[in-house]
C-alpha cells in the first residue's frame, strides 16, 4: 500500500471501515472485502492469492483508481469458527464477500442473503445449495468450480498402476464436494470395468490407520480435491511412498505435496478468475445473481518426478504441466 493511502487511513479510519468512503486529499476510493477460507492447505492458499492477483490486474488494466482493503480470516477447519467468523465479516459491513472452499462458502451464505458473495474452490455450487442454477444463480452467491476431470484422472491412475489389486480410493465423507467427486469417480470405474475399493476417514487423526489398512489391499490411491486429505498429504506422501504405490490427487497442490500425479487445474489461476468476477461486482456493479458460475480456463498435466522416482515408476513419458 503507498504511503499516501495509509496516511489517509490513519486520518480516515473511519470512512475506510465503512468501505466506501472517497478520499478527499487523493481522490481514491476505498473498497473492503471479507475472505473467508475453511482450512490453511496449498491449494486454498493459491486460490487466494490467485483472487488477490486478478483483482489488482483487473483494476490495474483499467486504471482504477480503487484501492482495496482486505479482511481474511481462516476457520482452521473448525465449523464453530466458520460461524463465528462468517457473522463477522458480514458485520464489518463488507462490499464483497470471499469464501473459499464449501464449507466457507455455505457459511458466509448462511449469513447473509444480500451482500454479493463470490466464491472458489467449490466443487458444485447447485449441490451445495448456494445457486439455483449455474447459468443464472438467482441469489446473491456465484464464483468458480473447482470441478476436476475426475474420470481422466482415474484413468490415470490406472495406468500408472500394475498388477490385478483394485484401485483405493480415500476420502472424507462429511464433505459434501468430496462425496460429488468419489460418485463420479465410481460411475466412471463401472463404465471402463475398474474395480475399486473406497474408504473414509473423516478427522486428521483418522488417515494413517484408515490408510494402513488399506495400502495392502490396493495398487494405486486416487485422492478428490479434498480439505482433510489435502491437509493430510505430507503423511499420506510418507506412507505411499513406503508402500510404493502411485497417487493420483484431485489438484496439483496435494500432487507437489506427496502425490505422485495429477491431470486438474491451477487453484492460483482459478483464484485470477474469480478476481476478475470480483472487478466485475465492485466496479462495474454487476450482481452475482445474473453472473454465470465459471470453471477452470485450462488444465494441466502434473508429475511429481522426486515421488515417481521413489515408488519406482519411470516419469520420462510424462510431462509437467504449467503453471
Amino acid at each position: 500500500m503507498k504511503k499516501t493511502t495509509l496516511g489517509v487511513l490513519i486520518l480516515g479510519a473511519g470512512l475506510l471501515l465503512a468501505g466506501c468512503g472517497k478520499q478527499a486529499t487523493s481522490g481514491q476510493q476505498s473498497v473492503s472485502v471479507g475472505i473467508l477460507q475453511v482450512v490453511q492447505h496449498g491449494s486454498l492458499d493459491q486460490a487466494r492469492k490467485g483472487f488477490k492477483a486478478g483483482l489488482q490486474k483487473e483494476l490495474k488494466a483499467h486504471n482504477s483508481k480503487v484501492t482495496v482493503k482486505y479482511h481474511y480470516l481462516n476457520a482452521q477447519g473448525d465449523q464453530s469458527n466458520l460461524n463465528t467468523m462468517s457473522q463477522q465479516l458480514v458485520q464489518q459491513k463488507n462490499d464483497l464477500l470471499v469464501g473459499i472452499a464449501t464449507p466457507a462458502a455455505q457459511a458466509l451464505a448462511k449469513k447473509t442473503t444480500t451482500v454479493p458473495t463470490l466464491v472458489t474452490a467449490v466443487t458444485d455450487l447447485k449441490a451445495a445449495g448456494l445457486v439455483k442454477s449455474d447459468t443464472k444463480p438467482q441469489t446473491n452467491v456465484s464464483g468458480t468450480s473447482d470441478l476436476m476431470p475426475v474420470g481422466k484422472q482415474l484413468q490415470l491412475l490406472k495406468n500408472m498402476s500394475t498388477g490385478n489389486k483394485p484401485l483405493g480410493i480415500m476420502y472424507n465423507s462429511s464433505e459434501e464436494n468430496s462425496v460429488l467427486q468419489v460418485k463420479l469417480a465410481k460411475a466412471y470405474a463401472k463404465k471402463h470395468g475398474i474395480n475399486l475399493k473406497v474408504v473414509s476417514a473423516t478427522s486428521t487423526n483418522d488417515v494413517a490407520s484408515v490408510l494402513a489398512g488399506l495400502t495392502g489391499k490396493i495398487s494405486g490411491l486416487y485422492l478428490p480435491t479434498d480439505n482433510l486429505m489435502a491437509s493430510a498429504m505430507k503423511t499420506i506422501g510418507q506412507k505411499t511412498k513406503a508402500a510404493k504405490l502411485p497417487v493420483v490427487t484431485g489438484s496439483i497442490e496435494m500432487a507437489e505435496d506427496g502425490g505422485t500425479a495429477t491431470y486438474g487445474l491451477n487453484y492460483y489461476e482459478l483464484g485470477e478468475q474469480t478476481g476478475k468476477m470480483a472487478y466485475q461486482v465492485l466496479i462495474k456493479k454487476q450482481k452475482p445473481q445474473t453472473m454465470a458460475v465459471q470453471t477452470a480456463d485450462k488444465l494441466h498435466l502434473y508429475v511429481n518426478k522426486a515421488n515417481a522416482k521413489a515408488i519406482g515408476l519411470q516419469s520420462s513419458n510424462h510431462k509437467r504441466g504449467a503453471r
